[in-house]
């Protein structure tokens, strides 16, 4: 209650009306969940691999292309002005709200207060729950729209307040900068007028998959950037074939390993993370947008895991355990709690040592 005080005091000097602090703060209160999701990021925490299955798995391929389609004339009008590719844009709302089916029900108000008031990152929080409040102030939203995602993040695109008081567009000039609207064409010209102040380059790739030679020793990362041509007599290639964009310095990631897949990544790569810091992220939003686009899945293997068995065996492992009458959630390949907890339960019944790890053994008694 003091920190509430205090910041209501803050608000106050910084021309945050009572009014708006009384009906933004009715029925608001502490969130402890949101400091763990805070602090346990999946885009962070998650192997590639696991963040694509999670992000990017087929089925939501095929419904983000019906989605996506559904909303081309939009897409191509904001690519128009603002440069930023259309598939990249629905790429976004994929990842971001499952193309707007997910935009969250958190209250942003008391998200961002647990946040602000937690201090891990105080002055991030406190800066967006100022610019909530004010979206109040000003009548870009009503209270029960403040809703979103545990970091405050609201709309079809997820964009928390500060981004949105920098970018926001009344692209189909109805009076309002609505992101929260059942048409995305707001949420989409945000985003892609975030992007562009970021820096997009119009018509320039993000990236791509490619292949290293064996041996290759050179340094990865983003911290070192060659030309292609430098790159191209290292021995790097298109995964795909065909030749390697000429888009200016570029650098090589190899976030699971030399052994796994690969990618260079251009300008527009990093504008991606300014959207959200995670390299995982960026290269989630370019894979999903080659999805969309019609392209097909990774062409390298991620291979097998520490455990030996590969995505497609983890799959199989949650189903078996499913089928066996122990609950292991969808089975997409990922092993997190719902699944190790069915492991456990597993082992228990059935007189094995419990570890809640899978294994081959393990998957060869549930087939």
């Amino acid at each position: 209650m003091h920190w509430v005080l205090a910041f209501k005091d803050r608000a106050r000097r910084r021309g945050i009306s009572d009014a708006v602090l009384t009906a933004g703060f009715r029925g608001q209160g502490y969130l402890p969940g949101v400091i763990e999701r805070d602090r346990n990021q999946t885009e962070f925490k998650r192997s590639l691999e696991d963040y694509l299955a999670i992000v990017a798995p087929e089925e939501k391929v095929t419904f983000g292309r019906r989605m996506v389609g559904a909303q081309r004339a939009a897409l191509a009008q904001v690519e128009a002005r603002y440069g930023v590719s259309a598939d990249i844009l629905g790429s976004i709302w994929g990842l971001e709200s499952y193309f707007g089916t997910r935009r969250g029900k958190i209250p942003v108000i008391s998200a961002t207060s647990t946040l602000a008031w937690e201090g891990r990152r105080g002055a991030f929080f406190e800066s967006n729950l100022m610019n909530a409040l004010r979206l109040l102030q000003t009548g870009d939203a009503r209270p029960e729209q403040l809703v979103g995602s545990w970091a405050g993040a609201m709309g079809h695109t997820q964009l928390i307040p500060d981004a949105y008081q920098r970018h926001a567009v009344d692209f189909d000039g109805d009076g309002k900068r609505d992101i929260w609207s059942d048409n995305p064409i707001d949420a989409f010209a945000t985003t892609a007028r975030f992007l562009s102040d970021a820096g997009w380059r119009r018509g320039q790739p993000r990236g791509l998959e490619v292949r290293l030679p064996q041996g290759f020793d050179a340094a990865i990362g983003r911290g070192n950037r060659r030309s292609v041509a430098q790159w191209q007599a290292l021995g790097v290639t298109a995964a795909r074939g065909g030749a390697l964009p000429d888009a200016g310095p570029a650098a090589v990631l190899a976030p699971m390993g030399l052994g796994a897949p690969a990618f260079l990544v251009f300008h527009n790569f990093n504008m991606i993370l300014r959207y959200n810091p995670s390299e995982n992220y960026g290269l989630g939003v370019g894979y999903m947008a080659g999805r969309l686009a019609g392209g097909g899945p990774l062409v390298a293997s991620f291979g097998p895991d520490a455990n030996g068995l590969t995505l497609q065996d983890r799959k199989a492992l949650q189903a078996g355990l499913t089928r066996a009458g122990y609950d292991a959630g969808t089975p997409d390949g990922v092993m997190g709690k719902k699944t190790e907890a069915a492991i456990s339960a597993y082992q228990a019944a059935n007189g094995l040592s419990v570890t809640g790890q899978p294994s081959r053994a393990l998957l060869e008694r549930l087939r």
